[in-house]
């Protein structure tokens, strides 16, 4: 327990609540700062990795267009057309023909680089150039074939040649545009890997590119490592890992070439290069900005707390008699209104001491004097009983009762001081049914008086001396102010609050007004109600013993009154309470 009051003191408090703000902030702070501009930087490696491939798919469309109206032309040279056309009317070419038809591809084929052959065959698969006597058959698989005629003269693209694995394949028909666009035969072109380079040796790039055909086989790339075939057709994957290196595949697929696509692999950490530099820069920010903050709230800790326990050291001797003023040092101006404070309320203590002492010793002296003059209880009580017998023998029965509720009425206000405060509500109905007796004897015929009270109420415990003030206000200000038979009626009950009864002193008098009743009310919350010759206990009294015994269970004095209706006061009060009789 002292080390936990050793540790839990202003200054760790201080000290412990800025550091966790402040590494709350650092971190929340750096928790946005790293997700927006990361994500940033992620977006424009994203955009940079897109660019790339809409590049390198340009590329290589340019490069497949460029080979499409290549082929086209030759096909649809005039000469060539001439010859095929020839051909196709059953007439086979000559010798001399055929040279003139390589006369014509080898011109075309001049202004083309990349190509490095043509060959041109008739319907009948038959080769007309080169000069060779081939079969179409023997250079591509019949599957080839049947696409090339399901082409309707488009320039179909095989990938790489299964008998040069160094040269690209595409085919299409030749058709006869005289003849309304009839087959004539094949073009077939094979072209060097190199023509499909997409990087230049001149640009350092990181990505890896490679330009995929519609069996998955690698047309031109730069992969670093051979690349599975499923990696080839994980075209919905956004990220894949080869050899422990992780990579980010984009895919792309080319218009001038069916099932031919552009495979770009870039590494995640060049895409997330800036990334892994902004969290360092922030974990670093976070650790400095801590370690200032942890150095600036110790030094702030210590200013606020040192004055502070200078001040709670003169404090502490304060519990021994000690009130001495303690010095201004501080800095600090709320710091120095506190010791002026101090020293303000030590001089004000000191002088307060002084003349509680002084009137202590005059309080002393008075009641000194006050009880060397009190009367002694049992000599009035032993007078009042001499004066009851002397009546009794002369009959005078009314004087002897009035006589007995006097002496009821005297012992039960002069108590010892050791005697309990608290009594039943049977006791203060008889004290008031005394005090009511000694009243209807002064008043004679204008009082009439009764008592209803519950007998399941009469054994509850009440502080001495609640009812009859009510009583004794009930007939100065109700009964003696009206003229003709007064009345006083005193009902003990229970209460429609579960747990308490309600004690009510109604008269007939002449009622108060509603300002009169408020004005009652401001009085008795300021002490100034007193009864009518100033020499009771008063209603105030009663008001202010009902909340300082009950609390906040008690709701007070309740009023109740009408200008020739006459006044109710009455009470509640708790069955059971902390002060119960016994």
């Amino acid at each position: 327990m002292f080390q936990f009051n050793r540790i839990n003191t202003l200054r760790n408090q201080i000290f412990l609540g800025f550091m966790l703000v402040m590494l709350l902030v650092l971190v929340s702070v750096g928790f946005f700062t790293y997700g927006q501009v990361s994500e940033l930087l992620r977006n424009n490696a994203e955009k940079h990795i897109q660019q790339t491939a809409v590049q390198a798919t340009g590329k290589m469309d340019v490069l497949l267009h460029q080979m499409d109206t290549f082929t086209m032309q030759v096909a649809t040279n005039a000469s060539i057309q001439t010859l095929m056309a020839k051909e196709v009317g059953g007439t086979q070419l000559t010798f001399e023909e055929r040279q003139v038809l390589q006369h014509e591809i080898r011109k075309q084929q001049a202004y083309v680089s990349g190509v490095q052959s043509i060959e041109l065959y008739t319907n009948g698969f038959r080769v007309l150039f080169p000069l060779t006597d081939i079969s179409l058959f023997d250079r591509v698989p019949n599957e080839w074939i049947r696409e090339v005629d399901h082409a309707a003269g488009q320039l179909v693209w095989f990938g790489i040649d299964p008998k040069n694995p160094n040269q690209i394949t595409a085919i299409r028909r030749v058709r006869l545009i005289d003849q309304s666009f009839s087959n004539a035969g094949y073009l077939l072109v094979r072209i060097d890997k190199k023509y499909f380079e997409l990087i230049d040796n001149e640009t350092s790039s990181k990505e890896e590119m490679g330009l995929i055909d519609g069996s998955g086989q690698i047309i031109a790339a730069n992969f670093s490592a051979d690349i599975p075939q499923d990696v080839l057709q994980q075209t919905d994957s956004k990220r894949i890992t080869m050899n422990g290196k992780a990579f980010i595949p984009v895919q792309k697929q080319l218009d001038a070439a069916a099932g031919w696509k552009v495979l770009i692999l870039t590494p995640v950490d060049y895409a997330t290069e800036g990334i892994s530099v902004l969290r360092t820069a922030i974990e670093i920010s976070i650790m400095v900005g801590g370690l200032l903050f942890l150095i600036l709230t110790f030094i702030l800790s210590t200013m606020i707390t040192r004055p502070i326990l200078n001040l709670i050291k003169a404090m502490r001797g304060a519990k021994y008699g000690s009130l001495k003023p303690i010095p201004v040092t501080s800095s600090t101006l709320e710091i120095n209104e506190l010791n002026n404070t101090y020293n303000q309320m030590v001089a004000s203590l000191n002088e307060l001491i002084e003349v509680v002492y002084q009137k202590e010793i005059i309080q002393s002296r008075t009641e000194l004097k006050a009880l060397q003059a009190q009367i002694n209880p049992h000599f009035l009580f032993n007078t009042l009983e001499a004066l009851y017998w002397a009546l009794e023998d002369k009959d005078e029965e009314e004087l002897s009762q009035v006589v007995v509720a006097m002496s009821g009425l005297f012992r039960y206000v002069i108590n010892p001081a050791d005697d309990d405060e608290w009594v039943k509500v049977t006791d203060e109905l008889e004290h008031a049914e005394r005090y009511l007796k000694i009243m209807e004897m002064r008043l004679i015929d204008r009082l009439n008086w009764r008592i209803e009270a519950d007998d399941s109420c009469r054994r509850v415990p009440i502080p001495k001396l609640l009812i009859q003030p009510l009583v004794e206000n009930a007939i100065s200000h109700g009964v003696e102010q009206q003229l003709g038979q007064g009345a006083v009626v005193i009902t003990v009950e229970p209460s429609d609050r579960t747990g308490y009864i309600r004690v009510s002193v109604f008269d007939n008098g002449p009622g108060m007004s509603f300002d009169k009743v408020q004005s009652l009310y401001a009085a008795m919350k300021l002490g100034h109600v007193h009864d009518a010759k100033g020499t009771g206990v008063g209603i105030s009294n009663v008001d202010r013993r009902l909340r300082l015994y009950y609390g906040e269970e008690a709701e007070g004095l309740q009023i109740q009154s009408e200008q020739g209706a006459g006044t109710k006061m009455s009470f509640e009060i708790p069955i059971e309470h902390g002060g119960e009789w016994k």
